[in-house]
């Protein structure tokens, strides 16, 4: 597709195999609405990124630190190629401008596009990796995305919200949070759940996810930034 060879220029990675390149930008949503399309969805492409993505970082981390303990590592990693920090790379990049979708699929801009985008960068460096190998790979997770390691590290955002907020909350107001579900909805494959987080019987935060434990990590996210803490 002409419109790949705008992003091709803009990342100045150029593949040799386009399909493979526009295929990590179809989600399944596309296929149904445009079934001669040619390629399939996205989904197997992520699943070897995911793998490609996890090693480059490993190493990486491995190679840099030879400091710090296995734990802390682990913390740093999960930090780095979570959904949160992988979409906002992708938008950065300007990934957003290329998804194939559904119409339906295209006005969602809550966590449903947090999600894709996520899921995008990994496909993208599945893609690549079956294009060219290992080091553009390598490459280009160095150049958008280990790059905000420092801050990561800087600012303790590699240990979980829920932890962090429990700590500050103890420290603040001598209350340990307490989180109910407020909403869940959609079925048991794909359920995703609104839940709130509360001191002393105040509500402070809601947060979103489609588990419970990634809804209460949201919501103690949002809960911290609430208190300016």
């Amino acid at each position: 597709m002409e419109e790949f060879g705008k992003l091709e220029k803009i990342i100045d990675v150029f593949f040799e195999n386009k399909d493979l390149l526009s295929q990590a930008f179809c989600h399944r949503s596309y296929l149904n609405e445009n079934p001669e399309f040619g390629l399939g969805n996205n989904e197997r492409l992520e699943f070897l990124g995911d793998a490609v993505l996890e090693l480059v970082v490993t190493e990486y981390l491995y190679n840099n630190y030879s400091d710090k303990p296995e734990g802390e590592l682990t913390s740093w990693r999960a930090s780095l190629v979570n959904t949160r920090i992988l979409s906002e790379t992708s938008k950065e990049i300007g990934f957003d401008d290329f998804l194939l979708l559904s119409k339906g699929e295209s006005k969602e801009n809550g966590k449903a596009r947090q999600f894709i985008l996520a899921d995008t960068f990994e496909a993208f460096l599945g893609a690549l990796y079956l294009d060219q190998g290992y080091n553009p790979c390598r490459d280009f997770i160095k150049k958008y995305l280990i790059k905000k390691l420092p801050v990561i590290i800087e600012k303790g955002l590699f240990k979980d919200f829920k932890s962090t907020f429990q700590e500050k909350s103890q420290e603040h107001v001598g209350a340990t949070p307490l989180y109910k579900v407020l909403k869940e909805w959609g079925p048991d494959h794909a359920k995703e759940f609104v839940m709130g987080v509360f001191l002393n019987e105040e509500l402070t935060a809601k947060g979103n996810g489609s588990s419970k434990q990634e809804a209460e990590e949201d919501a103690a996210r949002v809960a911290l930034e609430n208190k300016n803490w």
